[in-house]
């Protein structure tokens, strides 16, 4: 067999009734978001992907909710046409949890559109921008025509203006060098060839992109990874100005999803990872620890090891694991413990569940155990009926297809973008070790019983300080990933957080934890602000906390950190809002539990509350958080 990225093979094949399913859905449809992302989640052809936007498009002009789909709305400032290619970004996005709207600028206008902040393309105040150029447009197309330094002049001139007069985060794309040379192999070492030239643009456009808070929509990669020859198409340039094969453009919205969809806080957090027949070859249970296929001396069994590995190189990067299989639970765990070619070992599974209840059932268990959604789990799994069957109940759990061949498994997991991460620091390298440590935080619970014995045992410490240039990234992704204890679940920008950072009349709070086991970075987030309605007021804006440190009295020492402020700025009322969502039912009581005075609550579940700054004696800090 082969592998062809441009057929999407980890995706399903799409319903035969997939068009009636589209025309069939209304806002009367019973989890119209979730019904939206299976429909998305499958291998569509053109005219399928174009009947997706159609049925997003009337949907979302009803007014309809999508929800767990975050909406997210983006313009697009192209250098060439881009028609037929933004056919395939709906479906792309719903399929990595966004609801995107696209507002498209009139082509080779970038420089005009970016320069207006009046334009027709930004009135419907964009989330987000993204400025799609490739080397024509930049000038570099010929020997000895170097324009590398005035296209990167353009793009910061751009990018500057758009975050100063849209407030919009902008993306830029790199850009694929074509696959003729001129000096044959000797092409990368020239600079002013194509490529050379090429080359230096796009290394120099990651530093300008960090200096500058932009996000990289990273196409020369892409161009690579299908293969620059399968890529570029003279035809769709010269007649249609299009820069690439039609053939390409669902791998390119697919590319374009993941990165909004890491924007939106939607990159999923954990594999789970089956047993027989997927981290192995033969089943345990008939076969024996003896006679399974894993490791050195055999193509299925270095196969097998391939997998395990890349789940170490995720774990590496802050990915959970987590075993999820049809077993007996001693048998299960033989392997782990004793055969001396598996690479995965039980210290790095984040969970270990082997039984023989339905996956469906234990994945919910699985979310449930380790505190994150459904819409966070990667299933890989050989087994064709069981993927089936968890599609077919949970939705929002992704399950790559698998072929035939174990050589294929991670090649498949690897291309699926699952794990989409727009930056990279400490705290996600720390995260999967972290939940090894809640293990030994639940023995001793078990050994003290009392709540406020444990958290004193915990001997925690809390950081509370303004946002700041070094948490920024951080601050925008707990944002935009926070869904349990969220009080709005309103999602911002990295330049939006940037903006509230420097306004000196809003407050802003960042919050970090560590205990005698770990430290869990940061793990909250406050913004509030003067109220349009009372000028004697602040409103809370933002409030929302890692579901991991409930229970540790992190929202006491916030709110006191926020009544402080709200007092030394001559405030005397705080007014917040509990908003509901699909999953922050969990938090719908938390303003109460803190001594708000609740003062509306709508038919749909949303709340307002209000808290006299004066009048409020705070207890003190408990004494298992200790303040830096």
């Amino acid at each position: 067999m082969s592998f062809d990225i441009l057929e999407l093979p980890w995706l399903p094949q799409a319903s035969p009734t997939f068009k009636e399913r589209c025309r069939a859905l209304s806002g009367e449809t019973p989890e119209l978001g979730t019904e939206l992302v299976a429909l998305a989640t499958a291998r569509l052809k053109s005219s399928q992907a174009l009947d997706f936007a159609r049925t997003l498009r009337r949907l979302r002009q009803d007014k309809a909710d999508l929800s767990p789909l975050s909406p997210l709305r983006l313009a697009i400032l192209p250098s060439f046409t881009i028609d037929t290619i933004a056919d395939h970004i709906p479906a792309a996005c719903a399929r990595h949890g966004v609801a995107v709207d696209v507002a498209t600028a009139e082509f080779d206008q970038i420089m005009q559109t970016a320069l207006n902040a009046d334009a027709g393309v930004f009135q419907q105040r964009p989330d987000a921008i993204l400025l799609l150029f490739d080397h024509h447009w930049l000038g570099i197309d010929r020997f000895e025509a170097d324009e590398v330094e005035d296209g990167l002049s353009r793009i910061a001139t751009c990018i500057g203006h758009l975050r100063d007069n849209v407030g919009a985060q902008v993306i830029v794309s790199t850009v694929a060098a074509p696959p003729g040379t001129l000096f044959g192999n000797l092409d990368r070492a020239m600079a002013d060839t194509v490529r050379g030239s090429i080359e230096r643009f796009n290394k120099q456009l990651f530093e300008l992109a960090a200096e500058q808070g932009a996000i990289l929509f990273d196409v020369a990669a892409l161009a690579e990874t299908v293969g620059t020859a399968r890529w570029f198409d003279p035809a769709a340039w010269y007649l249609y100005k299009i820069p690439f094969a039609a053939s390409c453009s669902a791998i390119f919205g697919d590319w374009l999803g993941r990165l909004l969809g890491a924007m939106r806080g939607k990159s999923r957090k954990c594999l789970v990872l089956d047993c027989d027949n997927t981290l192995w070859g033969g089943v345990i249970g008939d076969d024996g620890l003896e006679n399974i296929v894993i490791g050195p001396g055999s193509g299925p069994g270095e196969s097998f090891a391939g997998v395990q590995q890349l789940a170490l190189d995720l774990k590496a990067r802050g990915i959970l694991l987590a075993v999820s299989s049809k077993n007996d639970d001693a048998v299960a765990r033989l392997p782990f413990a004793q055969h001396p070619d598996m690479l995965l070992r039980e210290k790095d599974l984040a969970l270990f569940q082997a039984n023989w209840t339905d996956k469906p059932t234990n994945l919910e268990a699985v979310a449930r155990e380790l505190r994150i959604g459904l819409d966070s789990l990667v299933l890989l799994d050989d087994n064709p009926a069981e993927r089936a069957q968890v599609r077919a109940a949970l939705p929002m759990v992704a399950v790559p297809e698998l072929p035939s061949d174990p050589a294929y498994y991670s090649v498949y997991l690897a291309s699926a973008g699952y794990f989409e991460a727009l930056s990279f620091s400490e705290e996600d390298r720390k995260r999967a070790d972290s939940y090894a440590t809640d293990a030994k935080r639940a023995e001793l619970l078990h050994e003290v019983r009392d709540l406020g014995d444990y958290l004193s045992a915990l001997d925690m410490a809390i950081s509370l300080r303004p946002f700041d240039s070094v948490g920024r990234q951080r601050i925008a992704q707990l944002i935009n990933k926070s869904n349990q204890f969220n009080l709005t679940t309103r999602r911002y920008t990295e330049a939006e957080v940037e903006r509230f950072e420097r306004d000196e009349g809003t407050f802003t709070l960042q919050v970090r934890l560590r205990d005698k086991y770990s430290d869990y970075g940061m793990i909250a987030v406050c913004i509030a602000g003067p109220s349009d309605a009372d000028e004697r007021a602040w409103e809370v804006d933002t409030w929302l906390m890692s579901c991991r440190v409930l229970g540790r009295k992190v929202e006491h020492a916030m709110l006191r950190a926020l009544v402080d402020a709200a007092s030394a700025a001559g405030r005397t009322v705080i007014y917040a809002r509990y908003l509901k969502a699909a999953k922050n039912h969990m938090v719908a009581s938390m303003f109460d539990d803190l001594g708000f005075e609740r003062i509306e609550e709508t038919e749909t579940g949303d709340r307002s509350y209000r808290l006299a700054v004066e009048a409020f004696a705070m207890e003190a800090l408990p004494h298992a958080v200790e303040a830096d």
